[in-house]
């Protein structure tokens, strides 16, 4: 049943500028006593997304099912978002900010070896080539947690002082059909291009990742950057083919590659400032030669740029583009170099992170610890440039086990004690109250 205009004029007197410390605690009550019911569900929605993994922009069951159950709860839903997204929008019955929360729903090209009933045994194509799929890191437990928010949201419509927007993204581990290549965007930056957060805009976007290594139930979080940037960086150095005997008769690129793995090192312990953040760029794979005694045309190399810093990040690509064209050029080769920026640093707004912080204690009953820098990106870090957000991170590694052994995400090993995931829905759904509820005098 809808407010009266009068009891909705005197519960925003009551929530201008700061809410009351009875209604925070009134709707966290409300929240924790949801969280534990929904479990249940929230556990089976889990182990039906585990056992169908999706590969990035092929995640259509998975988006079938996630946007089957937003209808069910009488949202705004909107399909087919960046390919195979899901958004959808729960607007309050009493005007206030809006915030957005955000999922990922895409699995990786790794064989499951756990023992599980519900364990992958799903083959997808992976860049035109089939794989095993599993859900290596987590995303799983992500949509499934965001779906129990949601659900828990809607029931508090009727006091709830503005609007949330649930994010339910595709591909945040990268295209499964196609290589990037600097021009088509796939993901979060093509969930903001497409315009998601232009109508409504969001004031605030909160997200949380499952992590490995971290004790069940434990949210680790840090203010300012969290995540690394990720760009690829692609290799070709040109020489000139000859007979491995007469190496004077050639330009050989196989050493000119070689020195340029080791020059590549001192970009950043020799040219990068890391007194503030760290740098890191490294070669992954090397391919050349077809014949031991000749002296290939070529040599492909690829590797990562890693940084959390816009200005550190700019830096890097030049100076890795001028070490390898030098280094080249000195050998008497040519050097191509590409740099494809993907991915973004993920900065947390240190406001917003401050102002969140007892939220985060409560729904972890104040296990919250500060978080280290994480070398992998993330593409949240498109929602948190466009608007004020927080990433946090939930431990889900049983307790009783030795979390410097524990399987890392993306290991076929990766496991997830599912008693975590009712803080995560503590967790996403007290971000979001907490911030209506504080701001409620700010929105429209």
């Amino acid at each position: 049943m809808q407010l009266t205009r009068i009891a909705q004029s005197v519960l925003l007197t009551l929530l201008a500028g700061t809410a009351s410390a009875a209604t925070l605690d009134s709707t966290r009550e409300q929240i924790a006593t949801q969280a534990k019911a929904l479990e249940p569900q929230l556990l089976e929605t889990r182990r039906d997304i585990h056992a169908h993994p999706e590969l990035g922009n092929t995640e259509k069951r998975t988006a079938e099912l996630v946007a089957r159950q937003l209808k069910a709860m009488g949202l705004e839903v909107k399909t087919n978002v960046a390919r195979t997204g899901v958004v959808a929008i729960l607007k309050g019955a009493l005007p206030g900010p809006t915030v957005a929360l955000r999922a990922d729903m895409d699995a990786l090209p790794v064989k499951e070896v756990a023992d599980l009933p519900f364990a992958s045994k799903a083959k997808g194509t992976y860049l035109d080539k089939e794989v095993d799929v599993m859900h290596a890191c987590g995303h799983d437990a992500h949509t499934a947690i965001l779906l129990s928010t949601a659900k828990i949201l809607t029931g508090l419509r009727d006091t709830l002082p503005g609007t949330v927007v649930f994010y339910f993204q595709p591909a945040e581990e990268g295209p499964s059909d196609f290589i990037p290549d600097g021009k088509n965007t796939w993901g979060a930056k093509m969930m903001v291009q497409e315009g998601v957060m232009k109508s409504p805009k969001p004031d605030a976007v909160f997200g949380l990742h499952v992590w490995a290594g971290v004790p069940a139930g434990q949210i680790a979080y840090r203010p300012g950057a969290t995540l690394a940037s990720s760009d690829d960086l692609r290799i070709k150095i040109l020489g000139k083919q000859t007979h491995a005997g007469r190496p004077w008769d050639g330009i050989d690129p196989i050493t000119v590659g070689a020195q340029t793995i080791v020059g590549l090192q001192t970009v950043v312990s020799r040219r990068t400032d890391i007194s503030s953040y760290p740098s890191v760029v490294s070669i992954g794979t090397i391919n050349g030669g077809t014949r031991y005694n000749i002296i290939p045309e070529s040599v492909d190399m690829s590797g990562t740029i890693r940084s959390y810093d816009y200005g550190i990040r700019q830096k890097l690509h030049a100076d890795v583009r001028q070490t390898i064209e030098k280094i080249a050029e000195s050998g008497g080769a040519k050097a191509d170099v590409t740099i494809i920026e993907k991915y973004d640093p993920t900065i947390n707004n240190p406001a917003l992170t401050e102002k969140m912080l007892p939220t985060l204690k409560w729904a972890a009953k104040d296990d919250v610890v500060n978080a280290p820098l994480v070398g992998g990106a993330e593409d949240f870090s498109f929602f948190a440039k466009e608007v004020p957000g927080l990433f946090v991170f939930l431990g889900v590694t049983p307790r009783d086990q030795d979390m410097s052994k524990a399987a890392p995400n993306h290991n076929p090993g990766f496991f997830v004690d599912e008693s975590a995931l009712v803080v995560g829905v503590r967790t996403m759904a007290s971000l979001a109250t907490d911030y209506l509820y504080a701001n409620a005098g700010a929105g429209k």
